[in-house]
């Protein structure tokens, strides 16, 4: 059945504190009791034997041990011929925290600790020549056990479902922040490495065009910065930073024109029809400029191809490059092409991206609606 999450009121505090006070109620509800029974036993075990059945509460053990513990006392006090107290609520009050605690199924325990305790009740009768409305002490003490069980069940379900949301969100937060930093801050980079090989290139005979690439490269570097403290300030929580806002189509004029500051011929092809869905706007945006930056990095090649386009209700994206370089793993498995993906598959789209006769392609279709 496998191991079981110890439970207990553990947090300090006011859950201590009632834990505490139902323990101390228990034992002297049970003593003030005791006043007219006939049992042979001393009034202190029975004491004892309540405060025992209700410590579960307190003390972290395993699930099973503390039901099947407070069960078995509770049913050994009532067959030991004690009068009735504060001791029906034990079970109840073990089985409340059982299910408030555990992320295991505790109703079959719970069910053990209830047979238990009614064992005791039946016994009492004969033993002792108790008088008294048996069955129903039964039924009620039975009751109030599964009203407990499942009143805490149904709060620690809620609890445990808010806390898989909450980590749900915070890993997909996670995710959306390394793909914004991968095509952003990684854009950046790719464009000051090249700019970089530029101004290496020319420095010596063409200082003007050396110098040029060099402003390009303290431009892209500020606005690399500034993309990755704006992440890392939200990633912290600082309230100071807000959300860029994400690029779309209107953006793509500039975006290429600083791949072509960096030396590698880029033509735009600019046709996205009537008015486009923003989400729709930015997923094709992160292709083209995922797309440019691995021809950057990877391709080797002199020219690329962008071409945006409508087609009926959908809106295709073509990046093609003439690179002479074979694909390699690193860009088949890397973030780029998986983002990519992934930003297209949200919005119901499909991204292609592989070899052609002439270089490298990535074609993405992306529904527009009607």
């Amino acid at each position: 059945m496998g191991a079981f999450e110890p439970i207990g009121i553990r947090a300090a505090g006011p859950l201590r504190a009632i834990g505490v006070v139902l323990l101390l109620a228990m034992m002297v509800g049970t003593f003030g009791a005791q006043r007219n029974t006939s049992t042979p036993w001393p009034v202190w075990f029975g004491v004892v034997l309540s405060g025992l059945a209700t410590v579960p509460v307190l003390v972290s053990m395993p699930a099973p041990t503390a039901l099947i513990g407070s069960g078995a006392v509770t049913a050994l006090y009532f067959a030991a011929g004690y009068a009735d107290g504060p001791v029906f609520l034990a079970i109840p009050a073990v089985a409340f925290v059982v299910a408030l605690t555990s992320t295991r199924r505790s109703w079959d325990w719970t069910g053990v600790a209830v047979a238990a305790g009614v064992a005791g009740l039946v016994s009492r009768g004969p033993l002792h020549h108790a008088d008294g409305h048996m069955l129903w002490q039964c039924i009620g003490l039975a009751a109030l056990a599964v009203a407990a069980w499942a009143i805490a069940a149904s709060v620690n379900a809620r609890r445990l479902a808010l806390t898989e949301r909450n980590h749900s969100l915070a890993a997909e937060e996670r995710i959306r922040m390394a793909m914004e930093l991968h095509d952003g801050v990684g854009h950046g980079l790719a464009l000051i490495a090249m700019q970089a090989g530029a101004a290496l290139y020319v420095f010596d005979r063409d200082p003007a065009a050396a110098r040029a690439s060099l402003t390009a490269i303290r431009d892209t570097s500020r606005e690399s910065l500034e993309q990755l403290r704006s992440e890392l300030d939200r990633f912290a929580g600082s309230e100071r930073a807000p959300r860029r806002p994400s690029p779309g189509l209107a953006d793509l004029d500039e975006l290429v024109a600083r791949v072509r500051s960096g030396g590698l011929d880029v033509r735009l092809e600019l046709a996205p029809g009537p008015a486009v869905p923003l989400p729709v706007e930015h997923a094709a945006y992160a292709v083209v400029q995922e797309s440019l930056t691995n021809v950057l990095r990877h391709a080797a090649a002199s020219y690329a191809d962008v071409s945006v386009q409508r087609d009926g209700n959908d809106l295709v994206v073509v990046v093609k490059d003439d690179g002479r370089v074979a694909v390699n793993s690193e860009i088949r498995s890397g973030h780029g092409i998986s983002g990519m993906r992934s930003r297209v598959a949200v919005l119901g789209g499909r991204l292609a991206a592989d070899r052609h006769t002439a270089g490298f392609e990535v074609r993405a279709v992306i529904p527009v609606g009607e």
